[in-house]
């Protein structure tokens, strides 16, 4: 058995094989705050381009009982995505498919290791493929079901403190849902979950835990025109994030990854879009700071973006 400081020294250093910079827990391939208003509405039939340029801060390291760890400097990563869709315009199941392709990705840091230090400059971070999601618009409700992976294209040395991939494949099982709380569909809620498996890290035998996320929001849609060809929306949104299965494998030092403490962190915070529906146009900004976090950092998300839709047919005047 291992004392509890024990664990703290496993947690801040054994993941990378002790190297001088302070690495928090392994966490998952999946970075919170990516989803939040709107998270069951899939894109109009036809091609659709999103950007999603998200940053992760934090000075703040804390332990199993989310007591703070003492650690130099700050973790702080940057993220640009490039999405791109596709939905045919046929039926399948009552629903809508999608195809979809998150790259490339441009980072600067691990989003699986955070390292308290200097970052390592920017690279091209691991690829997300979706090949299968299904979607229906219901009478009160938007939702989907998916799949993808994870391909570990992204820079990445056992032991290096400049990474930028995970180091390993993954797949992740997701859902997206919006309810309209009321009949003009202008008041909803909506919630996104992921459930993520991991395989073995390149160059060990560690297999990270399995983690589960979601992300919730409750939002409200203001027409700026009369002709509703202008909205804004505003929403409260938060996400939470646990490791629910254990690490397994044995670490660089000999000790078994099942004592690694599972980790979680939970935010909430704001989201504002605005809209340009006749165009396919789609803006908005969010920022998500972390109230309580275990075994990880604990900072703040914020996210910016946007995308547009080139609709297979086109609408009619």
């Amino acid at each position: 058995m291992f004392s509890k400081c024990s664990a703290l020294v496993l947690l801040v250093f054994v993941l990378e094989g002790g190297s001088s910079r302070a690495n928090a827990q392994q966490k998952g391939q999946y970075l919170p705050g990516q989803f939040g208003l709107n998270a069951g509405i899939l894109p109009d039939p036809g091609l659709t381009y999103a950007n999603i340029t998200i940053n992760y801060s934090s000075t703040t390291l804390n332990g199993p009982n989310g007591e703070s760890v003492p650690v130099t400097g700050t973790y702080d990563i940057w993220a640009v995505e490039n999405m791109f869709l596709y939905v045919p315009n046929i039926k399948v199941l009552g629903g809508h498919m999608m195809f979809g392709i998150i790259a490339p990705t441009f980072a600067n840091g691990s989003v699986t290791v955070p390292q308290f230090g200097s970052a390592g400059g920017y690279g091209i971070a691991d690829i997300l493929v979706q090949p299968v999601t299904l979607g229906w618009k219901l009478k009160r409700a938007d939702v989907w079901v998916a799949d993808g992976f994870v391909a570990p294209t992204g820079r990445y040395t056992p032991g290096a403190d400049n990474n930028i991939g995970s180091g390993y494949w993954g797949n992740q099982v997701m859902s997206g849902s919006t309810v309209y709380l009321t009949k003009n569909r202008g008041t909803s809620a909506n919630l996104f979950t992921d459930w993520e498996i991991h395989g073995q890290k390149e160059g060990s035998n560690v297999t990270p835990g399995q983690t589960f996320t979601m992300e919730w929001g409750l939002g409200q849609v203001l027409p700026l025109d009369k002709q509703f060809r202008k909205l804004l929306q505003l929403g409260l949104i938060g996400y939470d994030q646990w490791e629910v299965t254990k690490d397994s494998g044995t670490l660089s030092n000999g000790m078994p990854a099942s004592l690694n403490p599972a980790y979680s962190a939970h935010a909430i915070g704001f989201q504002t879009s605005f809209i340009l529906p006749r165009k396919g146009l789609n803006f908005y900004f969010k920022f998500e700071p972390e109230y309580s976090a275990t075994s990880r950092v604990q900072g703040r998300t914020l996210a910016l973006g946007g995308s547009y839709t080139f609709r297979i047919p086109k609408l009619e005047p």
